[in-house]
């Protein structure tokens, strides 16, 4: 009877295991996020309160509410990333 052949690879082991990290949010999101809303808000509501009167609003008319809602939108984007 025929010898059988010797394994020339060594038996394998799976690499150990590892934990998964927590992904964690830099500092600096909160904070951003939380004051991309409330400034929004805040250009919003000047706008209709003052009735454009600010030197400010007056220049940018109907771009006000354009700014306002890009400050609210940009904070739904950076809450997206949030974890």
């Amino acid at each position: 009877m025929p010898k059988s052949r010797v394994r020339k690879k060594p038996v394998y082991t799976p690499p150990p295991t590892r934990s998964p990290k927590r992904a964690v949010s830099p500092a600096w999101l909160a904070p951003t996020m939380i004051a991309c809303f409330v400034i929004g808000l805040v250009w919003i509501s000047l706008y209709y309160v003052t009735a454009a009167n600010m030197p400010v609003l007056r220049t940018l008319s109907g771009w006000n509410l354009v700014c306002g809602f890009g400050l609210i939108v940009a904070g739904v984007v950076l809450a997206t990333r949030w974890q």
